[in-house]
């Protein structure tokens, strides 16, 4: 993980109404994304993740190229979860809510029974990802495993789940940089 390591050191941080942000190529795109550091993490998730599934399922938006490129490696299905509606059949719809933002989120080609890999860019304050595992709960799929890139410390709304998430990199941000917590 030398690359993603060196990456975060490199990352600009801003701040949004007190919040510090972390910009990065991996979860805002900006930075360009370098092939060599995709890669590093699609090799880092297929290590850390139970690839024994039926499907990937991602969340939109930044969480679909690491899942892209990890089902091209490992020939898994993938399955967006989308922050826009296109009324398709047996289209399940969530609500969420972050740290920061609500919003809806749909769900497509999920089948009760199916096993499922959750992969995603960032774990923050978990608002998506509690919302995403409740509501593929309800459909009746099996959460084989979640990992991460990158998981803030600090509480999450995924703390009071059964869910355990694995993460590459665990670290905090603040106005003075990111910090790794090995």
């Amino acid at each position: 993980m030398e690359k993603l390591r060196e990456s975060l050191h490199e990352a600009p941080i801003i701040d949004k109404d007190g919040y510090s942000y972390l910009v990065h190529p991996l979860s805002n795109g900006v930075p360009m994304l370098e092939p060599e550091l995709l890669r590093e993490v699609v090799v880092g998730v297929t290590r850390a993740a139970d690839l024994d599934v039926d499907k990937i399922v991602a969340p939109e938006a930044m969480g679909i190229h690491i899942a892209t490129a990890l089902s091209l490696q490992t020939d898994i299905p993938l399955v967006v979860i989308r922050k826009r509606s296109y009324g398709l059949e047996d289209e399940v719809p969530l609500h969420k809510t972050t740290g920061y933002s609500e919003s809806e989120m749909f769900i497509n080609d999920i089948e009760a029974g199916d096993d499922l890999l959750i992969v995603d860019d960032l774990l923050s304050t978990g608002g998506t990802m509690a919302a995403i595992c409740e509501a593929l709960d309800d459909i009746g799929a099996d959460i084989s495993d979640i990992v991460v890139v990158f998981r803030k410390q600090g509480d999450s709304a995924l703390d009071d789940t059964d869910y355990d998430v694995t993460s590459l990199l665990d670290i905090s941000v603040d106005q003075n940089g990111v910090t790794i917590h090995d």
